[in-house]
């Protein structure tokens, strides 16, 4: 079993890789540290599992999830991540994630679900069950950023963080003017007028630091 681990930080990837040598025995390991790299890599190994950072230098993470589920169906992907599950987790498993793992808790749930992943399920932790379970009742009334598209939403999230349009656009690989149709749009799926409402609003949720 060849395991594919991305993740900016060494250190990270060096604990990641502790856990699942001790769930997999057997497995062998490579390391990349950003997302451009995943793609590179898995085109020259038969890789059997990939850990993924969502949030790395680079290539979003969210592109990188769908172009390696474009690629490579078949492939199960575990997302990491620093954000809370209401954020990122259901975007991630409805884009072809296995399982989305908060990396606070990546030490008790990682090679739980490596192991379930690898014989053939996917992975959801007890609170994003509830979660799930949660968007089941037809009443549940969703947020405003639960209406944007996934990246309309990784926009929203670093307008409100207060990155340039030109940063955006040189972080995501397309023009300022695609970026400004990205905000047009936020805006009026979230009716808002600023970017000063978007922060504010994006803070109360929870979806900055």
């Amino acid at each position: 079993m060849h395991i594919l681990i991305a993740d900016d930080h060494a250190v990270v990837r060096r604990g990641l890789r502790e856990i699942l040598a001790d769930a997999i025995p057997g497995a062998d390991f490579a390391e990349v540290g950003n997302g451009d790299e995943v793609l590179g890599h898995l085109g020259k190994s038969q890789t059997g599992l990939v850990v993924l950072d969502i949030n790395m230098p680079g290539r979003s993470g969210m592109d990188v999830l769908r172009d390696v589920k474009h690629t490579y169906p078949r492939l199960p992907i575990i997302i990491l991540s620093c954000q809370p599950e209401d954020q990122y987790a259901v975007r991630c498993l409805r884009a072809g994630a296995a399982a989305y793992i908060n990396k606070e808790s990546a030490s008790e749930e990682l090679a739980l679900a490596a192991k379930k992943i690898l014989g053939g399920g996917r992975y959801v932790s007890a609170s994003l069950a509830e979660k799930l379970v949660a968007n089941l009742d037809e009443s549940f009334d969703k947020p405003l950023h639960e209406q944007l598209s996934d990246r309309e939403h990784e926009v929203m999230r670093m307008i409100a963080s207060g990155t340039h349009l030109t940063d955006i656009g040189e972080r995501l690989h397309v023009s300022v003017k695609t970026i400004s149709s990205y905000r047009a749009r936020i805006m009026e799926k979230m009716q808002m007028k600023s970017n000063a409402e978007l922060t504010r609003y994006a803070m109360t949720h929870k979806l900055i630091d």
